[in-house]
């Protein structure tokens, strides 16, 4: 629970529960300061009784009869002296302008604050309380109530007068008013009664609960949330009515408003005060002095509560205790809570203590969190509400979580939030980096240094970078790589690696950083060299970026001993930078790598290496046997006899085979199929692809002692050449393997050579006769002759210019027209024309005449 406490005070009032404060975990609603200045020298003296809040100044009430107005700070303005005794209550009306006040000696006193005119009056009783119309500045609504023994009404009429008027009486003291409106509640000893002063009717009886209860001590609280809400709170209950409009057919004799009860509850303690906050209510308790569960220094200690009213019960949202003054001393009669209407402001009067209650802003919230360390938590809340607050500044909010990680040793997050909280404060940077350099933790924030369009002195990023230099080679790398170089002075840090590569010459990861920095210097012929000894994959990239082809034309073999494919896709796609003939004198001691260059060379462009064509046969027969033949027949360039010279040497059957029949010596390559490959199927296969009679011969006649091959010759020769052919050499007796299958197959070759044919035949009979007929529709159709259509003899009109001449037109059917004198003599057929335009050109015979005559 939250305390109030006042600097300066006794030691005796500076008792708190610090043990409980640090141990609760939710933030308070609610945040509390005294009323002090004026206030404080008033209540030294003399004590509270009553207090009226205004939006613009307060209006205080003493035992000793003195009313004080004041500001918003407790600052005395003006002082009034009304009785001798106890100021009971203070009303004053919605602008401010007029007060009226009731003592305990009877008197009411009502005026305005700036004219002093108005009602003055002394009664042989005390008045309790006293309450002007909201609208009382207006001269229509001139009109106040007091309470007693008896609730009355005055009206000042026309003639200047007060009119006085009993609204109720014969139910006790009347101990608290409310006016709101048209609606007037009060409470006497029985209970609550709501007056509407437009029809002059009374609307309302609300019991009390607890009658058991003394009414001068346990008082009833009385507050409007608005217009038509009134709620009502007396010992431990608490009703909240709702004032509604009656349905004009129910209404017969009874009253144009009735009051519901929205909600009904008991609550722990009594009730001292009550006032809304939004929808939820602000409850001032007066804590049983016999509560058992309580310590024995808090049991008279009030507790300002915020509940959420539920219609059978509430929600507690939060509950403070407070200390004011003299607090063991007070009675429940003793405390009022008085708000200011529209804002959230709370004032807890008791006789020698105000205390002023607010809700809590974003700086009361951004507070709270830094005192119980959430750092993270406010600064959020600060970035996300920076305009609404005013006492605090991210930065600060910023720098204070960043201390606060060091301090508990998270550096890596400290120098994370590093970023968002120092900004472009070049400043503020640069004294981190020196405290991190401090601790000894330059590590952690050298990820997050700035490296954009904020950058810091050159100083800052190479002390970082020696740092690494001395305990950490992977992490110096690392930075090498992510930072600029335009950060640092490259060549300072270059001989610093220099200077550390001295003693460790071959470490790996110094020479690649050390390369790094002389491509960050343009000096790539040197990053150059210690790629290609590190054998780095980087190398191509760099020669790729940088166009270091001049670079290296004498390191060609140290790229293809690194990487072979890279290597010589590179030359390959450069050709205008390395020749292909630098590239092969470059690779003349090194024939397997050769070997690959001119591969992926000829893969390329079977034309580009022509001239290296007769070296890669050996290269191919060497290296690459599977690839020879391919070669040899894509190749053009190549000379068959020295590859005929190789392949024998090396006894390269199939190459040698291949190349007999590109030089035309058939029957030699069949022979050495059948003789050193015997294989029936490849010798058919080569007869086949030569299609030669002689070798077919050739082969029939090395194959007819050889039964497999006879087998081989039949299954396969049926399409070639007339199996008779060597069934009728086959010798008596010789036993063949699988010949009635081979036959078989052979008559199924032959059926379905005859069915193809006749299938074809078909075919062919149907396009035919289709053809036929669509050349007889066209050639049927009319032909169009006019105007516009020439003869193709002499190139004038078809048709004469005056219709009415007779005239003789012949038009053929590939659509050719002429004069009938125009037309040559006939063709060798008798009583057959033809176009002669279309046997010129041997489009076909033109024929079929259609003639016009007239």
């Amino acid at each position: 629970m939250a305390e109030v406490q006042e600097k300066g005070r006794k030691p005796s009032e500076e008792s708190t529960d610090e043990s409980e404060e640090e141990d609760s975990v939710e933030e308070p609603k609610l945040k509390y300061e005294r009323l002090a200045n004026g206030v404080t020298e008033i209540l030294q003296k003399d004590a509270a009784s009553c207090m009226t809040v205004h939006e613009k100044f307060l209006a205080l009430g003493t035992h000793f009869g003195k009313v004080f107005l004041l500001d918003i700070q407790g600052n005395v303005t003006q002082k009034f002296e009304i009785s001798p005794v106890r100021i009971n209550q203070i009303s004053l009306d919605e602008s401010g302008e007029h007060v009226g006040i009731c003592s305990e000696d009877g008197k009411v006193q009502v005026f305005g604050l700036y004219t002093r005119e108005g009602f003055h009056e002394n009664f042989d009783c005390p008045v309790k309380v006293v309450a002007l119309h909201p609208r009382f500045s207006s001269s229509n609504y001139k009109q106040f109530v007091t309470g007693g023994n008896k609730l009355l009404l005055y009206e000042r009429n026309w003639l200047n007068r007060w009119k006085t008027s009993t609204l109720h009486e014969g139910e006790g003291t009347i101990t608290n008013i409310q006016w709101r409106a048209n609606l007037i509640a009060w409470a006497n000893n029985v209970g609550v009664k709501i007056y509407d002063i437009s029809t002059k009717q009374r609307i309302t009886n609300v019991l009390r609960d607890n009658v058991s209860l003394r009414p001068d001590m346990y008082p009833c609280s009385l507050c409007w949330k608005d217009n038509s809400t009134l709620i009502i709170g007396w010992g431990s209950s608490v009703k909240i009515c709702a004032v509604k409009e009656r349905d004009h057919a129910e209404m017969r004799d009874l009253p144009s408003r009735y009051v519901e009860i929205v909600s009904a509850f008991e609550t722990e303690f009594f009730i001292s005060g009550l006032a809304p906050l939004a929808d939820q209510l602000v409850n001032l308790y007066f804590v049983k002095e016999n509560s058992d569960h309580m310590e024995e220094e808090f049991r008279a200690r009030p507790r300002l509560d915020i509940i959420q009213p539920l219609p059978e019960g509430f929600e507690e949202i939060s509950s403070d205790a407070l200390t004011v003054r003299n607090f063991q001393e007070n009675e429940c009669r003793d405390y009022r809570l008085e708000h200011s209407v529209g804002e959230s402001l709370f004032y807890i009067i008791s006789p020698k203590d105000i205390v002023v209650a607010k809700e809590r802003d974003q700086d009361d919230h951004i507070d709270w969190l830094l005192d119980k360390k959430k750092y993270e938590e406010a600064l959020m809340a600060a970035e996300i509400s920076f305009k609404n607050v005013k006492r605090h500044e991210v930065q600060k909010i910023g720098m204070a979580y960043i201390n606060h990680l060091v301090e508990k040793g998270d550096y890596d997050t400290a120098a994370r939030k590093c970023q968002k909280v120092l900004g472009k404060n070049m400043e503020l940077w640069e004294n981190e980096v020196y405290r991190f350099k401090t601790i000894g933790q330059l590590k952690a924030i050298s990820q997050y240094l700035p490296r954009g369009d904020l950058r810091l002195r050159p100083a800052i990023y190479e002390m970082i970078l020696n740092e690494f230099l001395k305990t950490d080679y992977e992490g110096f790398a690392t930075l090498i790589r992510e930072w600029p170089g335009e950060l640092y002075n490259n060549m300072t840090i270059v001989q610093a690696v220099a200077d550390h590569l001295k003693k460790d010459p071959t470490n790996s990861t110094l020479l690649t950083t050390l390369a790094e920095l002389y491509t960050y210097d343009q000096r790539y012929d040197r990053a150059l060299e210690i790629y290609l000894r590190l054998r780095h994959k980087d190398v191509y990239q760099l020669i790729h970026k940088h166009n270091l082809f001049s670079s290296i034309e004498d390191k060609i073999v140290l790229l293809m001993d690194f990487d072979k494919e890279k290597a010589v896709d590179m030359l390959l796609d450069n050709e205008d930078k390395i020749s292909t003939d630098r590239v092969v004198e470059e690779l003349r001691d090194r024939p397997e790598l050769l070997h690959i260059y001119l591969h992926k060379l000829f893969k390329r462009d079977h034309h580009k290496g022509r001239r290296y064509h007769e070296r890669q046969i050996g290269l191919y027969a060497e290296y690459d046997r599977p690839n020879l033949l391919p070669f040899l027949r894509d190749s053009i360039h190549c000379p068959l006899e020295k590859a005929l010279e190789i392949c024998q040497e090396r006894n390269f059957v199939e190459e040698t085979v291949f190349l007999l029949s590109r030089m035309g010596n058939c029957r030699r390559a069949l022979q050495m199929i059948m003789e050193e490959l015997e294989d029936v199927d490849k010798a058919i296969e080569f007869a086949k692809e030569q299609d030669d009679a002689e070798l077919w011969e050739d082969l029939i006649s090395y194959s007819i002692d050889k039964p497999p091959f006879i087998t081989g010759l039949l299954n396969n020769i049926g399409t070639h050449v007339d199996p008779i052919l060597l069934i009728h050499r086959i010798k008596e007796g010789m036993e063949i393997p699988n010949l009635r299958d081979s036959l078989v197959k052979i008559l199924h070759d032959y059926n379905l050579q005859i069915l193809l044919r006749e299938g074809c035949k078909k075919i062919l009979v149907a396009d035919s006769l289709s053809l036929l007929q669509k050349m007889h529709r066209t050639q049927m159709r009319g032909v169009r002759v006019d105007e516009e259509s020439i003869c193709e003899s002499c190139h004038a009109s078809i048709l004469p210019s005056d219709m009415a001449q007779n005239f003789s037109v012949a038009v053929f059917h590939c659509r050719h027209m002429f004069h009938k004198e125009c037309l040559p003599s006939p063709g060798t057929i008798p009583g057959v024309q033809f176009c002669n335009i279309c046997s010129a050109k041997r489009r076909g015979p033109g024929s079929g005449i259609l003639e016009m005559k007239k």
